[in-house]
């Protein structure tokens, strides 16, 4: 008997994963819930040499930043929620993706659900400077700031979040990224962001997550008819090849 249960368990899963493949066709299969905007990111600096100019030097940066809900539940309810910064820099973009996750060393390592925007935020998996250091990018709303909110409908321009980095035991604020004018729903509808591809030789993230990350969101983005990174061979090659 348990073995039907298990085995009914499965195909009902399964099942759900091809209807929710099915229904991507045009939109996002993870995180389709979200609202972007344009951002301003000012840096202030780590304070010490690491490798990578974003994070040591101060400057000021237009972005395109997209928050969002992972399973894209309603309203304020639970979900694994998201951040996405674009960092418009000449030559290639950065994209940065964040999840919701813990604050302690083994727990910024797991995309968490939580029921606000207020929390914190990480990259779940390491990045790689220049200088060959691995430091871990974090972000939390910016407690100095207007509260973000349970659902979608109550970020709006002049939210803050901070943005952090964890180096060995060291953990600085670098900057704070604000919220300008929210895009329309068509323009958010057509960013693929793909933190592989649009990387920086002297910041990047490592480890084979996101080197299988990489044909992901190749596949994802054409599967939604959207148009996916240029090509950077170096950059999957870069990523792949560091633990």
């Amino acid at each position: 008997m348990g073995t039907r249960v298990v085995a009914a368990a499965g195909t009902t899963l399964g099942v759900a994963l091809i209807v929710r493949v099915i229904r991507s066709r045009r939109r996002r299969f993870l995180h389709p819930a979200g609202r972007s905007f344009t951002g301003r990111l000012v840096i202030t600096g780590f304070g010490r040499p690491l490798g990578a100019e974003l994070l040591e030097r101060p400057g000021r940066y237009r972005c395109t930043v997209r928050l969002s809900k992972g399973a894209g539940t309603r309203g304020g309810r639970a979900d694994v929620r998201g951040l996405a910064v674009r960092v418009h820099l000449p030559g290639r973009d950065l994209d940065l993706l964040f999840s919701t996750a813990g604050r302690s060393r083994a727990g910024r390592h797991f995309p968490l659900p939580r029921r606000s925007f207020d929390t914190a935020y990480g990259t779940i998996t390491a990045y790689r400077t220049g200088g060959g250091r691995k430091v871990h990018l974090t972000g939390r709303s910016d407690p100095d700031g207007p509260a973000l909110g349970r659902s979608l409908a109550t970020l709006a321009e002049g939210d803050r979040l901070l943005l952090e980095v964890r180096h060995g035991d060291t953990e600085r604020v670098i900057g704070r990224l604000t919220l300008g004018p929210a895009l329309p729903p068509a323009a958010d509808a057509a960013l693929a962001y793909d933190p592989v591809r649009n990387s920086l030789p002297e910041l990047h993230p490592s480890g084979l997550v996101h080197g299988t990350r990489a044909f992901a969101y190749r596949i994802s983005q054409l599967w939604r008819g959207a148009t996916p990174a240029r090509p950077n061979p170096p950059a999957v090659a870069r990523t792949a090849g560091h633990d």
